[in-house]
């Protein structure tokens, strides 16, 4: 009889400190063998570039189903976003950051 296993997806996050810390303090947190996490805290100092290079990762691996990303933040990548916009997996989420709230006519996915 053939066994069946179901594999878990992981949920990654990309906002501010604040969002991030709350985040991790529900356990979703995690580091791999090859080192690499599955959130990322951005300030004022991270580039568009740093943004970029986390989200394509994040969008590369196949142990991640949803990944969380600040609205403002998600302004900065746009492009990476709407060129992974057919993808079923992982699904960008755009969420509310600290500083800025919801606005559902900025989201390209809905």
């Amino acid at each position: 009889m053939a066994s069946t296993t179901k594999k878990s997806l992981l949920i990654a996050a990309i906002s501010d400190a604040t969002t991030i810390a709350g985040l991790l303090l529900t356990g979703m947190g995690e580091r791999n063998h090859k080192d690499q996490t599955n959130f990322m805290a951005v300030d004022s100092v991270t580039t568009k570039e740093e943004i970029e290079q986390k989200l394509k990762q994040l969008l590369d691996r196949d142990d991640i189903g949803i990944i969380l990303i600040s609205q403002n933040v998600a302004e900065r990548v746009r492009e990476v976003i709407v060129s992974n916009s057919e993808r079923i997996f992982p699904t960008i989420l755009e969420i509310p950051s600290k500083e800025k709230p919801y606005e559902p006519e900025s989201d390209t996915i809905v």
